[in-house]
């Protein structure tokens, strides 16, 4: 029997603790190219991905993402923006940002989403990466090894899903 192909989702935990290894060039891009390709309404594609490894850029990203300090350890960050113009800019760059998380664990790296949509941080992070204004942040992605193994409960199927008609 193959081995069970979505390992890589069930598997996947967010991770706020990274060790020092850095990611290849070869790696990032892939992971970069996996975002790209997420599907998007209309297939407009309103976004706009960037793969943050500078440490200075880092540290000044964890400082201003009130829930996101972790960043400044991670030897990656995700960043993805879209354009706030777009009917379904949010969807869309969620549909990338779920791209890169999984594509990360596919590669055996850890992840941890950072809210940026609707964040005051948002409008400054795109300033401090010189991207163009017509983009909003979508999300922040912490991204490298792990240094930690976390395992939250995880709700039962059955609590969380149904067939046809939702019954009590």
């Amino acid at each position: 029997m193959h081995p069970m192909p979505t390992k890589s989702i069930k598997h996947r935990r967010s991770v706020r603790s990274f060790v020092s290894d850095t990611v290849t060039e070869t790696v990032i891009k892939d992971i970069l190219e996996c975002g790209r390709l997420a599907p998007t309404a209309r297939n407009v594609q309103p976004w706009l991905m960037g793969a943050v490894t500078d440490p200075e850029l880092r540290h000044r990203i964890s400082d201003l993402a009130e829930y996101g300090k972790f960043i400044r350890e991670s030897p990656v960050c995700f960043t993805v923006f879209a354009l706030a113009d777009e009917k379904y800019y949010l969807e869309d760059g969620c549909a990338a940002t779920m791209n890169i998380i999984l594509a990360a664990s596919a590669h055996g790296l850890s992840t941890c989403w950072v809210a940026g949509d609707k964040k005051d941080y948002g409008p400054a992070v795109g300033e401090l990466l010189h991207v163009p204004k017509e983009y909003t942040l979508v999300s922040l992605i912490a991204c490298g090894y792990s240094d930690e193994k976390p395992n939250p409960p995880k709700k039962e199927l059955g609590e969380v899903t149904f067939r046809d008609r939702y019954k009590n």
